[in-house]
């Protein structure tokens, strides 16, 4: 795909992603305003818009017209919760996110803990709204999201990261399924369930961004050895510290970047198998893989 034509279409999806998170998310002037300022000054840190981006351009791939702005909005509301409350003295203990304090060190820590709470609920509630006028699609939307958000994938992930990996394989192939590659599989998925593809295309977007989320965080602990913490915009080598394992301490840097291209070739596979447009989203998944910040 030609770069220019990518980077436009990119900044675009990014454009719609900032403005469906304004326009759909409370005000930070609504009361109570401190618990709403606390989570629009976390959704609105910026960062890639990487979940709301690959469920605008997975509808796109399949509908041009499809609205899939609530399913964005949703999904990032779902993964900001995730943020706050990751960052929490109690858990990951990080006092800094998307280059900034993070959200219990700007508020405090029964704040970020109640607008994380508060995010929760807000993304299903987006799902119903905005796919009242069909409801077995607002039904799978909120399946999918549910699934992934709960104590299998996303939340389980979490937990298993907090009791320490110790140097077990398993265990960090459940870990990576879970924090980082079940909210892109749910991000592929939920935009192509948009965009009204069939459910053989569907299960091939949720393997495609399972696959490419794996890969997203291989290339993301690579990152947490090699860069600085103000490139990144969140502390570095936090795992070491902690005395976390990850695939490249288990496998080596050479063998991770191995499978982040095996895993990256996957993800082209299961996206060319359908029949939606996905000459930006293959384009996307290879830059995801090879970013360096």
């Amino acid at each position: 795909m030609d770069a220019s034509l990518f980077q436009s279409r990119h900044e675009a999806f990014v454009l719609q992603a900032e403005t469906a998170l304004r326009e759909l998310t409370p005000d930070a002037t609504v009361r109570p305003t401190r618990l709403h300022e606390a989570m629009r000054y976390s959704l609105e840190a910026g960062g890639k818009r990487l979940r709301p981006v690959l469920c605008l351009a997975s509808a796109e791939a399949f509908a041009p017209k499809a609205d899939a702005s609530h399913a964005a909005t949703a999904l990032e509301c779902i993964h900001t919760y995730s943020l706050i409350h990751d960052d929490l003295p109690c858990m990951d203990d990080s006092d800094l996110r998307r280059g900034r304090p993070s959200c219990h060190v700007s508020f405090d820590e029964a704040t970020a803990l109640l607008a994380g709470d508060a995010l929760l609920p807000l993304a299903f509630e987006l799902l119903a709204i905005g796919y009242a006028a069909k409801p077995t699609l607002a039904t799978a939307l909120v399946r999918e999201l549910a699934v992934t958000a709960g104590s299998t994938l996303l939340v389980g992930g979490q937990t298993e990261d907090m009791d320490g990996q110790q140097g077990d394989p398993e265990r960090v192939e459940f870990i990576l399924l879970g924090k980082t590659a079940a909210m892109l599989s749910a991000s592929f998925a939920m935009g192509a369930m948009v965009g009204g593809a069939s459910a053989i295309d569907v299960e091939h977007f949720r393997r495609a961004g399972r696959a490419a989320g794996i890969a997203f965080q291989l290339a993301d602990d690579l990152l947490d050895l090699t860069a600085d913490a103000s490139a990144l915009g969140k502390p570095v080598g936090a795992d070491a510290e902690n005395g976390k394992s990850t695939y490249a301490d288990l496998h080596g840097v050479g063998a991770t970047r191995q499978r982040i291209e095996a895993l990256t070739v996957e993800t082209v596979g299961h996206l060319r198998a359908t029949a939606g447009d996905t000459v930006f989203l293959v384009e996307l998944v290879r830059q995801m893989a090879a970013r360096r910040r």
